[in-house]
Formats: structure tokens, sequence, C-alpha cells
């Protein structure tokens, strides 16, 4: 999940034509499938855009919010919220949830914990993926889903402030 714009000018070009790369982050870090690839481009090191927050393959992020409510406990201001509409094609699924990713002085701290999660029946079933999170204008937060066409409001009751 890349929250903030790349830096670079030409990120819309092959890094071999003077753009900068991006990737899943897994590359970045010589993963990929089992396979050590650290130090075969170290040209390429300092024209990667790693992402900020690394998330499981196939999760699918579709839809972010900046949490801009008084609703939730205070060091939930300005955090990420997330919609996993979740894997299809997997045999363990992966994503259907909603996480929160928090952000300090203004940048994603590349953590991220479940927020709303129980979406997934089993490995073969599940009732819902969400697509959309939306802050209403109380501080509730909203979320739609597209397996039964529902919107969730999730609100807090604890401290106000």
């Amino acid at each position: 999940m890349a929250v903030r714009p790349p830096t670079c000018a030409g990120c819309c070009r092959p890094a071999e034509a003077g753009g900068c790369a991006q990737g899943s982050g897994r590359a970045e870090q010589g993963i990929e499938r089992g396979v050590d690839r650290r130090g075969e481009r170290p040209d390429l090191k300092d024209k990667i855009t790693v992402p900020d927050v690394l998330l499981q393959a196939h999760s699918a992020s579709l839809g972010i919010a900046f949490y801009t409510g008084q609703q939730f406990p205070p060091d939930y201001a300005g955090n990420i919220f997330a919609a996993e509409h979740g894997s299809w094609n997997r045999s363990k699924r992966t994503g259907y949830k909603i996480i929160r990713v928090p952000v300090r002085d203004g940048a994603p701290t590349g953590e991220y914990e479940d927020f709303a999660t129980g979406f997934v029946i089993n490995d073969s079933e599940v009732w819902g993926r969400p697509v959309g999170v939306a802050v209403d204008k109380d501080g509730a937060l909203l979320v739609s889903e597209d397996a039964s066409g529902t919107i969730w409001r999730i609100t807090y009751f604890g401290h106000q402030r």
C-alpha cells in the first residue's frame, strides 16, 4: 500500500530509462517465491519506491479513508482505514477485513492492525467482501461490502472527545 505519492518525476518510466521502479515490497526485500535475489541488481537499489505498508498478497485494498472524525479514541486521528476486499483464487483466503494503519507525524508507521474481521466463514465460503470506507459526519466509520450489498456503520461508545 503506497499512501504518499512517489517523489521522483519519472515514476511511470522503467527504471532502466531513468525512472524509478515501484514494486510489491517483497521484491525490494529480495524475496521472490522463495528465491533470495538480494544484491542481484544493485543499480536499481536507489530507484525503488518501497510501499509504505507491506500487505499480504491478494488482500486487495480497494478503499481507504483517513480518519477525520472525533468519535474514536484520540490516537485514531489521522489514521488510515482500508477495506480489504480479499482473495478469491487462493486455497487459504486473505483479506476480507478492515485494517487500521497508524499514522505518526503525517506518515504511516509501516504497521497495520485488524480493525473489523469475521467476513470469512471458512476457506471456501465468505459472507462479506469489504469495498469502501468512509467517515460519517458524526465520526462513525461506514463500510460497504459487495457480497450482500450492505453498508455497515461502526461506532465507538467509549471515551468521547
